[in-house]
């Protein structure tokens, strides 16, 4: 089964989603991408229609914005 992926670059509004979402999901079924420690995935997250952080893209291709922490644009700056 493939994993959701959850984007986020580090702020404490993402850092906290992050814990909720491992709380909620388990660690084993997201694959955690933070932007500050791996700039290379920007680039996948926007291609998967990711425009703010933190966000999830779910196994089936969904992408659930959660809460707006940072504009792809002020991710990239």
């Amino acid at each position: 089964m493939k994993k959701s992926i959850f984007y986020h670059a580090g702020c404490p509004v993402c850092l906290s989603a992050e814990h909720d979402i491992i709380e909620l999901i388990g660690a084993q079924n997201v694959e955690i991408v933070h932007f500050g420690e791996d700039k290379s995935r920007i680039a996948e997250a926007e291609k998967a229609g990711v425009k703010s952080v933190p966000a999830m893209v779910t196994p089936n291709g969904n992408v659930l914005h959660i809460n707006f922490g940072a504009s792809m644009s002020e991710v990239k700056a």
